[in-house]
């Protein structure tokens, strides 16, 4: 049973109506809560999915505006910024606002599971679902939570029957975190994003600073990124909390790191010693982030105790998601390769690093970024590019200044045909034993319902090209 947080009876109000908002308002339901669900951006009527919980009202439109009268607690979904008018004025009322992982973190009672968190501009879901494969492979009852999909707040009410949590989180849940104070955390890495809504590059690295807050065991590092390191250092953290890298080079004395093919860790082996982990051979695919996001996720396991075997058996258990550098098909020995998940510029980078010859499909909502040294540091690679979106004039920009050799078609159309343009475009640049590669660097609802639905569009008109007469 999850801890009682005296809030019997009192007067909640939950900020947002999606998946996240849906599990605070059971969970608050089950301490007691009069709960009000409020979101002014949902239309009528409310979709069928939506289960009014026991005791729970549901609020929408200019209703949901304001901050209503006698309200004890306010919780607040991850992507309400903290500027939104309900939110100061709770603020100014002098009303808690609580975020879901402050709400997660104070339901935990002694013996739960303790929490392994990881948190980056990218791979924060792979480097989870990769940690939660290796636990699973030592023995451990594991499940991963958060921004991955799964409500934190769910698992941290019901903890029953798992012996660790593997905890995704986003800047925006992070920027509520409360009191929380991981086993573990890891800073992925560090690169401008969503900078729309923290209002600053400062602002959005403080808040994935949060992530090792009161850290016990390691804080977590990615020595390719000095940033991260620079925020571990700083942080407030346990008092036995060590600072642990990981990084692409041969690791030095609490490192983890790769030596020839092999992943190797330095940090918890006996001092002086090193102890394999896994092979190169073991990664899918082999790529630089993807031997980054093992090792990170190898530290966090290592720091709860786990054995070296279980990295290589986790890698082995270990299934990619869908639109993260999947292979669609190889036609006329061209490959061609959705990323669609790379919605920000260090995400594209990491996936054009992975290819020599590259025809490029990139565009969208690019929420402020530049895309200069993006495109300076891919130039040697690209043999064409690919333009889709609303925001591609700043690819056609940079890739003027940057590099003015390679060739570029703009897709300008927006109607639901747009990705068999743009996949005839890109079949009209590339040859044999070129990649071409959708990383957009970008969001993708200007076009797309979200980046799994471009992705799978761009699979589409790919497969119908493969199957195209002549």
């Amino acid at each position: 049973m999850p801890r009682p947080l005296g809030l019997d009876g009192a007067q909640v109000v939950v900020a947002g109506a999606g998946t996240t908002g849906q599990a605070c308002a059971d969970v608050l339901g089950e301490q007691g809560a009069r709960v009000l669900v409020v979101d002014d951006a949902w239309p009528e009527p409310l979709p069928a999915a939506w289960r009014t919980p026991e005791r729970a009202e549901v609020r929408r439109g200019d209703a949901a505006a304001g901050l209503p009268p006698d309200v004890d607690l306010v919780v607040a979904s991850p992507g309400w910024p903290p500027h939104h008018p309900l939110l100061r004025a709770a603020e100014a009322a002098g009303v808690p606002v609580w975020g879901e992982v402050g709400l997660a973190w104070a339901l935990r009672g002694p013996g739960d599971p303790p929490w392994l968190v990881v948190t980056g501009t990218n791979g924060k879901t792979s480097t989870v679902r990769l940690l939660a494969a290796i636990l699973a492979a030592d023995g451990r009852r594991a499940a991963a939570v958060g921004n991955v999909g799964s409500p934190l707040v769910r698992a941290a009410a019901h903890p029953e029957g798992l012996d660790v949590l593997a905890v995704e989180l986003s800047s925006f849940q992070l920027h509520a975190a409360g009191a929380m104070a991981a086993t573990a955390a890891a800073v992925l890495n560090i690169a401008p994003d969503h900078l729309d809504w923290h209002g600053s590059m400062a602002a959005y690295t403080a808040d994935k600073a949060r992530a090792y807050q009161g850290a016990q065991v390691a804080a977590v590092h990615n020595l390719d990124d000095p940033l991260t390191g620079e925020l571990a250092s700083a942080a407030d953290t346990g008092h036995s909390c060590r600072r642990v890298g990981f990084g692409l080079g041969v690791p030095g004395p609490d490192s983890l790191g790769v030596v020839e093919d092999l992943l190797v860790d330095r940090a918890f082996a006996a001092p002086g010693t090193a102890v394999e982990l896994a092979r190169l051979s073991d990664m899918v695919p082999l790529a630089p982030h993807t031997v980054a996001n093992t090792l990170a996720a190898a530290a966090l396991a290592r720091a709860a105790g786990v054995g070296p075997a279980a990295v290589a058996g986790g890698l082995a258990r270990y299934v990619p998601d869908p639109h993260r550098i999947a292979t669609v098909a190889v036609v006329d020995g061209v490959t061609w390769v959705d990323d669609s998940k790379a919605t920000n510029t260090a995400a594209a980078a990491a996936s054009l690093a992975a290819f020599p010859r590259v025809v490029w499909v990139a565009g969208g909502l690019a929420k402020g970024a530049s895309m200069d040294e993006l495109v300076a540091r891919a130039a040697d690679r690209l043999v064409g590019v690919v333009l889709l979106g609303r925001d591609q004039d700043l690819f056609v920009d940079a890739l003027a200044r940057h590099a003015p050799q390679v060739p570029v078609v703009t897709v300008r159309t927006t109607d639901t045909g747009v990705m068999d343009s743009v996949v005839a475009a890109a079949a009209g640049l590339a040859r044999a034993g070129d990649a071409v590669l959708l990383a957009p660097a970008c969001a993708s609802m200007d076009l797309f319902t979200d980046y799994a639905d471009r992705g799978d569009q761009f699979a589409a008109a790919v497969r119908r090209l493969a199957v195209a007469p002549g």
